[in-house]
This record gives C-alpha cells, sequence and structure tokens, in this order.
C-alpha cells in the first residue's frame, strides 16, 4: 500500500476517522498504510476541484459553433429571453449546428452567463413597520365560479390589511373599481378595526388618483375621505405590483383558502350575495384568530375613529322618463310611476340606489352591475302595475313584458294563458294576475298555487285567487272593456275558471 498513491476520497475518511481513533487504527480502517496516514496529517488536504474548474474537456462542447456568434449577441439583446425561448429558435433556424439533446446543457450556460454578464436585477428590500403605522389596500379579481340562486357573479374582492399585525379585512365587490367600492371597503375596515393607521397605500387606482402626474393628484371624494379620517395616502409607482407585496402576496392567499373553502362546501351556489359576504368573513376572521395577539398591540397603537363615516358614494342628477325608469351606468331602473317626469337625487352606493326628491329619500333600490359594452336591466313590477292595470293589452308588445314577470313560476303562467286564452284575455288575466301579487304582497305563494291548479284542475279564476289570498275581497280596477270584441273580463271572473 506504501507505494501506491492514496486518494483525496481515502484521505478525508482517514482524517475523520483520525479523530477517534489512533492513527493505525484510523490508517487500517481508511484502506492506508501508517506511512501513508503519517503523509496524510503533515500536508494539508486540498480542495476537490469542481468538473468545471478542470483544464481541459471530457467531451467536445455541443455549444461551441452557436455560442458566441448566436446566442450571446440574443442574450445582450433581449435581457429576458428565457432559455427556452432560445431553444426554440435554435432548433428552429439553427438545427444543423445545435443538437437538441443539449437542452440542459443550454440552460446551465445560460444561468453562468447571466450570473458573470447579466444586467442587474430589481431588489427587494424586506420591510419593517411600526404599529399602527400603515394600512394597505387593493381589490383582487376571483375567478372562482361562484353563482347566486344559479346566476353566475362577476366579482372581485376589496382586500384591506394591517401590515405590522397581518390583520385583515375583506368584502365583495360586484362592480368595478369605483370610488364608492373603495369608500366603502376603507370605511368597514376602518371601523372593523376599531381605529385609522397613520398612512395608507394602495396603488394608482383611478377611483383614488388621476393618474395625471406623479403626485399630487387625488380625486377630490378622495382627499375628502382621507381628511375626515386623518390619513395619509400613497400609492406605488404605476405597473409595479411588487412594491405593494404585503398586499399581493395576501391576495393570492386569500384566493386560494377561498377556493379551497368552496371545494370542501361542495357548492359555489348561495342564496345571495350577502350570504356569499359572509361566507368570506368567516374566512378572514378564522385568519385573524391567528393574529390577534399582535392585533390586540396594533389596535392600541391606531390613531381614533372620527365622529362619524365619510361619504360613500356619488351623486347624480337624472329624470324620470315616462316609462317611469331611470338609467345610470348603463342599467335601466323602474321607479314608482309618480315620479314620471321629476328631476331625482340618485346616490349611487356600491350596493344600492337611494333615490332623494324634494330632499327626502323616496326610494331604495338594489344596485345592479351591468355588464361591460352591454346594457342590463333591473325592473319591479310594482312600480308600473297601476298604470299596467288601466291598459292590460300593453303587456303584450312591451319591450319590458320578460321583466315584468317576477319569476319562473309567472313565465309559466303567461306561456300557458298565451297559448289557451285569446290576445286580450292573456294580457288581462297575467296583469291582474301580477296587481293581486301587489296587493296581497305574496306573490311566491300566488304563483305556486295558479301554477298547481293549473296542473291539477286547470287555470283558476282571479276571483278565486282573491278569495284565497285576500283577507277582503277587494274591488277590481275598471277596465276599458269597451274596445274587446269578446267578454274576456267576464270570462276571467267567472268562479270555475278558465280553460283553454
Amino acid at each position: 500500500m506504501s507505494g501506491k498513491r492514496i486518494t483525496d476520497q481515502q484521505t478525508r475518511l482517514y482524517m475523520t476517522l483520525r479523530k477517534d481513533n489512533t492513527q493505525a487504527v484510523a490508517a487500517a480502517k481508511a484502506g492506508i498504510s501508517v506511512r501513508s496516514a503519517r503523509r496524510a496529517e503533515n500536508t494539508p488536504l486540498a480542495q476537490p476541484s469542481s468538473s468545471s474548474s478542470r483544464p481541459w474537456r471530457t467531451r467536445e462542447d455541443p455549444l461551441l459553433a452557436i455560442w458566441e456568434p448566436i446566442v450571446v449577441p440574443l442574450l445582450e439583446r433581449s435581457p429576458t429571453l428565457t432559455p427556452i425561448g432560445l431553444f426554440d429558435h435554435l432548433c428552429e433556424h439553427h438545427a444543423h449546428q445545435f443538437d437538441p439533446r443539449s437542452r440542459r446543457t443550454l440552460e446551465r450556460r445560460v444561468q453562468a452567463w447571466r450570473q458573470l454578464h447579466g444586467p442587474d436585477q430589481d431588489v427587494v428590500f424586506v420591510q419593517t413597520h411600526a404599529m399602527g403605522e400603515l394600512g394597505i389596500a387593493d381589490f383582487t379579481v376571483v375567478d372562482e365560479p361562484v353563482t347566486v340562486r344559479k346566476a353566475p357573479l362577476s366579482h372581485r374582492l376589496f382586500h384591506y390589511r394591517l401590515v405590522a399585525s397581518g390583520w385583515a379585512y375583506a368584502q365583495v365587490v360586484c362592480g368595478g373599481e369605483s370610488f364608492s367600492a373603495l369608500s366603502e371597503g376603507l370605511q368597514q375596515a376602518f371601523w372593523r378595526s376599531g381605529g385609522v393607521p397613520r398612512t395608507l397605500r394602495t396603488d394608482s387606482l383611478s377611483a383614488a388618483y388621476k393618474n395625471r402626474a406623479e403626485q399630487d393628484d387625488f380625486t377630490q371624494r378622495f382627499e375628502d375621505l382621507c381628511k375626515h379620517y386623518g390619513i395619509i395616502a400613497t400609492r406605488n409607482n404605476r405597473g409595479v405590483a411588487h412594491e405593494n407585496g404585503a398586499i399581493e402576496s395576501p391576495n393570492n392567499h386569500i384566493k386560494r383558502q377561498l377556493k379551497q373553502a368552496l371545494l370542501l362546501r361542495n357548492n359555489y351556489d348561495f342564496d345571495s350575495v350577502e350570504c356569499y359576504n359572509e361566507f368570506i368573513g368567516q374566512l378572514v376572521a378564522r385568519r385573524n384568530r391567528r393574529v390577534a395577539s399582535a392585533f390586540k398591540d396594533e389596535q392600541r397603537q391606531l390613531q381614533p375613529l372620527p365622529a362619524g363615516r365619510s361619504v360613500n358614494y356619488t351623486e347624480h342628477t337624472v329624470r324620470v322618463t315616462r316609462s317611469s325608469t331611470i338609467e345610470l351606468k348603463r342599467v335601466l331602473y323602474t321607479v314608482p310611476s309618480r315620479l314620471i317626469g321629476s328631476r331625482v337625487n340618485v346616490r349611487l352606493f356600491d350596493t344600492k340606489l337611494e333615490i332623494w326628491c324634494a330632499q327626502e329619500c323616496t326610494l331604495t333600490l338594489m344596485r345592479v352591475h351591468g355588464v361591460t359594452r352591454q346594457r342590463v336591466r333591473s325592473v319591479d313590477y310594482r312600480h308600473v302595475i297601476e298604470g299596467l292595470v288601466k291598459k292590460p293589452r300593453a303587456f303584450r308588445y312591451s319591450q319590458l313584458r320578460e321583466d315584468l314577470l317576477p319569476s319562473m313560476d309567472y313565465q309559466l303562467i303567461w306561456a300557458s294563458v298565451d297559448r289557451t286564452l285569446s290576445a286580450d284575455a292573456a294580457c288581462q288575466y297575467i296583469v291582474r294576475l301580477l296587481h293581486l301579487a301587489k296587493k296581497a304582497d305574496n306573490e311566491g305563494a300566488l304563483g305556486r298555487y295558479v301554477l298547481d291548479a293549473l296542473a291539477a284542475t286547470g287555470l283558476p279564476s282571479i276571483a278565486a285567487c282573491e278569495e284565497r289570498f285576500l283577507p277582503r275581497r277587494a274591488s277590481m280596477p275598471t277596465l276599458n272593456v269597451r274596445q274587446h270584441a269578446l267578454s274576456d273580463y267576464d270570462l276571467l271572473n267567472t268562479v270555475g275558471g278558465v280553460h283553454g
């Protein structure tokens, strides 16, 4: 053994064994002679050389023909070019010089070149925030197939977070990133947290910034909101999302948590947006319990809340048309016919509309958010049914006919009477049925009763419906029947009902 040169591996093994054994025993266990062991102890062990530091190659360089003349110029010209993009380019345009089996070699060579010659990269500076110093807010789109009563719900989440403790608040936003949604979400978050941070940070929301200058370009409404709560508003540079990393990453976390919760629920349908909002609130509350101790510390450092809330709506002045409708944000709403011809002030919240007339709120409607480049309607038959009773035949060709039917039950009833009765009788029946539904304030039960009777014995008369759903028999409005050739009005009131 003394005549053979020992390897670096044997030397390292011997040095490891030598710590707990004599020289002779360690040499025997390592498979070397005592003389070689003595020489190993007197000679420092050289660092193992890597394959990349060898002065010679074990095989021909597969990138020699294309690296300097083709790949390097491309990397210098396009710093964001990926190795996969280069690989596709070489396979397509330089197949005679490049072997596709060298893909991994290409990836390693590109990585090494960028480490030595590549451009400087963005540096993320880890931040330390004082308690109560910074709150951060953002909107994030939800892609999960959530439905409300089987209707798809296109929505996003408003997400607010106290950066130091990690306490969060989220709520459903059905429309866009409007000022009303921003104001509503922020104020809900402030009051839920019990205080206001000294600084609020967002991205360049058009609801808060005019985006025509780099600074001092707040919208007036957002500036008033900040003054009301005594908060300093800041924003990140436009198009640089990672500057809001304290909210961008939690955005992804809450959406992943929502996805898992919906999978566990095994149902994506909710009875209402409010129910879905409560579901979101439960998810966020679950996360907040994990940071409860830190939140208590931060809550003590928040600024106190003002005496009341700030404005969280926008105002619009519109005129009520002869059709008893108003149009706002590409959505057509019906209003009570007593307002026809009036100019009314509409306070537009994120979830509702308030109709103000003569300094009083005369009506509150649920807000409907229109689809991009499409007009939608929000029609309530109760607003116009009194006028429709006076001229029931207008129902047949009304542009709002399908919207005036409040549910699928009434759509089925209309289909049946339209098929079995004369044109005038069908219109009179459905209009008087809707009028009865308004007076009885029980449209659901009335619709089910008529459908059940229709399936069992035939279409019930309006008189029979009145006897069942009105405590006292109310006299029906006088209809203009002079233009009818048939006595459909009498037919409708026949106790036995009307059959096809």
